[in-house]
């Protein structure tokens, strides 16, 4: 087996979790590129809609990171 296709069966194993993780960034800049897209249309609630989901996944992604680094947040 090549690397590339060790690689893929790995990916293919990996949890909607995991792979949400890993690409995180790319998603919050997918989300935020489709935010400017509909302010350009003049779609603005739209936009703030999508601006918040980033947020929510942001901070979300922020507080497994650091439950998982054993960061208290009191």
């Amino acid at each position: 087996m090549t690397d590339a296709s060790a690689s893929d069966a790995s990916a293919a194993d990996a949890s909607f979790p995991d792979v949400a993780r890993l690409y995180v960034g790319n998603i919050l800049y997918a989300i935020e590129i489709a935010a400017i897209a509909l302010e350009e249309q003049g779609r603005r609630e739209d936009a703030a809609w999508y601006r918040g989901l980033a947020r929510k996944l942001a901070e979300s992604y922020g507080r497994d990171k650091r439950a998982g680094e054993g960061i208290d947040e009191r």
